[in-house]
């Protein structure tokens, strides 16, 4: 019984991990991409708010939103 219990839980928190280690590695991408960058400085602002929300949605918890600030963040930067 144990045995089950611990493979559910595995299993229901298995996704959870995947989102929470996917946003520093999209974090990284548009902290690389950034100095290259050729946007207007108002398109920067807005990818530089997007890096910031993302962090602080990944901090927070909420990795959806999170992936979501970083992956329009990485859309405006081309990659």
């Amino acid at each position: 019984m144990i045995v089950r219990i611990s493979i559910a839980l595995f299993l229901a928190l298995a996704p959870v991990n995947a989102f929470a280690n996917q946003c520093p590695t999209m974090m990284a991408a548009i902290d690389t991409a950034l100095p290259n960058a050729s946007l207007s400085e108002a398109d920067m602002a807005k990818v530089k708010q997007l890096r910031q929300q993302g962090e602080r949605l990944h901090q927070s918890g909420d990795h959806t939103g999170s992936e979501a600030a970083l992956g329009e963040a990485k859309k405006m930067l081309g990659i």
